[in-house]
């Protein structure tokens, strides 16, 4: 299985990906889209 980022929708084979759960789904997401998320875009 690939896992593919839920935001940029980049693979495995492009970036590293790491799984988390968001509004109760396992999904994926990537290491350059996950500061994004943690601080918000500004």
């Amino acid at each position: 299985m690939s896992a593919k980022c839920f935001v940029c929708g980049a693979t495995d084979k492009e970036r590293v990906c790491l799984q988390c759960v968001s509004e109760g789904v396992e999904k994926f997401v990537c290491v350059r889209c996950l500061p994004v998320l943690i601080h918000g875009g500004h």
